[in-house]
């Protein structure tokens, strides 16, 4: 009896555990529910913390991309990284005979896979430290890990840190970052 209780009990306990796990919640950003659900830039409108990106997406025309099958990892800069850009830079970027260079700087924030921070580990594990990150714009950004934590190096020498990993998406997936990340020009 007490043996086909302490069975029950463990499958029981182990039934609960998968079903955690399989419904696991995505982390907040910026305030909001995040939900695997909705697509990237569905999810991105929401963020209290991601306004300034959400109108950079809209004026470089890369909604629609955004918003398409995928899979995508985007390197989601918040506005605090955006205001951390020389002053003026944002107001610059956002207009029209600047697109070009917006979408390229945005697209150096866009992998055209679906990389959780795990895969990310493993990947910087097995190139001894250091990681090659092609970009969808073109850049590439060199993966690290420090204080258990994913750097990214962009081409100019900034160093972004994921703040937030693995906030799944319906089109892939997001991890927010500390800084923007910028090509070389």
């Amino acid at each position: 009896m007490i043996k086909s209780t302490l069975r029950l009990l463990m499958v029981a306990t182990a039934i609960s555990a998968a079903t955690l796990s399989a419904h696991a919640a995505n982390p907040e950003v910026g305030g909001a529910a995040m939900f695997e659900d909705k697509n990237i830039v569905e999810n991105a409108m929401n963020s209290k913390d991601h306004t300034t990106l959400v109108a950079a997406v809209k004026a470089a025309g890369l909604v629609e991309t955004l918003q398409g099958k995928g899979p995508f990892t985007v390197f989601a800069p918040t506005n605090d990284a955006f205001a951390a850009l020389p002053a003026g830079t944002v107001d610059t970027l956002l207009k029209p005979e600047n697109k070009a260079q917006l979408t390229k700087i945005l697209t150096c924030h866009v992998v055209a896979a679906d990389a959780m921070s795990a895969a990310i580990s493993k990947m910087i594990a097995d190139d001894k430290g250091e990681h090659d990150v092609k970009t969808v714009g073109g850049c590439v950004l060199k993966a690290k890990e420090s204080m258990g934590k994913i750097t990214l190096t962009d081409e100019t020498g900034g160093i972004a840190t994921v703040t937030i990993a693995d906030v799944k998406q319906s089109n892939g997936v997001i991890h927010v970052i500390d800084k923007v990340l910028l090509p070389k020009m």
